[in-house]
């Protein structure tokens, strides 16, 4: 993903989204410049050796998996490191909170050895099986969540259950072609702005802005995995054009949409974002 300079084969892949979360999954691309963004990131390939630095006068350091705190300058080189995978999460989710606790005081923190050896095989052979029609997008969701499930240590995940809140989501999903403002959203949930904007932090894990924020990107990238332009992407889902989509898809995922090619969309289910995680096997 991205383009530090000189050429190099387009990242090509899948986005994968789910509440509170999704992934980049692919071959290809060039070393990701430095940067920061607002997600946790959890990056690794199907072989070990993805390398992280926080800046460019820095050594590489090699990672079988790396878990990325938000807001953290990092750099990536994952193109000997094919395929790989790009998990974000919501610092803000409960297994946002809980990645925080158990492995972002220090900065850049290894995945544990055990989790990759367990759970990234099946992860990509879910993401492969679904691109050639064994599979569905859901069950590469699902993989992906068991990793940051095994990560978080049985914390919960973050769930929406309020009938309110969810009448609000129902809302926001369809009107994301244009700005939507707190009072708007809380008037659908028949809450004063003020109770509304504490019972959806309590549901959502998140604050109302980065939610719809969020969401448009979902939005996005569903449309151009359907073969959509950037602009009628971008405008879609409620962003002023695709200039301003792309500035603000460096600075909260770290490179522009322009930067992955997409495969085509993944075969879905009934429900395309996950809502809960299936247990892990014993």
């Amino acid at each position: 993903m991205g383009n530090a300079g000189g050429s190099a084969a387009p990242y090509r892949g899948h986005f994968v989204p789910w509440d509170g979360g999704c992934m980049v999954i692919g071959r290809g691309g060039a070393v990701v410049p430095v940067h920061a963004h607002y997600a946790i990131q959890i990056a690794f390939g199907r072989t070990s050796g993805i390398r992280f630095r926080t800046d460019d006068a820095e050594a590489w350091i090699e990672y079988g998996g790396a878990i990325i705190p938000s807001r953290q300058p990092h750099s990536m080189d994952a193109t000997h490191v094919q395929p790989n995978a790009v998990l974000f999460v919501e610092p803000e989710t409960r297994e946002g909170r809980a990645l925080v606790e158990r492995f972002l005081r220090g900065g850049i923190a290894h995945v544990p050895d055990a989790v990759l050896t367990e759970l990234a095989p099946p992860l990509f052979a879910a993401w492969e099986g679904a691109w050639q029609g064994r599979g569905t997008e859901r069950d590469v969701a699902d993989a992906a969540r068991r990793v940051v499930h095994a990560l978080i240590g049985g914390v919960p995940p973050t769930t929406t259950s309020d009938e309110r809140i969810l009448r609000a989501i129902a809302y926001i999903k369809s009107h994301l072609d244009r700005p939507l403002t707190l009072d708007e959203v809380a008037s659908e949930a028949c809450l004063s702005p003020g109770r509304f904007r504490h019972l959806f932090v309590e549901e959502t894990g998140m604050g109302l802005r980065p939610y719809l924020l969020w969401r448009r990107f979902l939005r996005v990238w569903e449309l151009l995995m359907r073969g959509e332009t950037l602009s009628s992407a971008a405008h879609a889902a409620g962003f002023a054009d695709a200039a301003h989509l792309t500035r603000t898809s460096r600075s909260t995922f770290g490179f522009p949409p322009s930067a992955m090619q997409m495969l085509g969309p993944l075969p879905r289910d009934v429900s395309p974002f996950v809502q809960s995680v299936p247990a892990r096997r014993a």
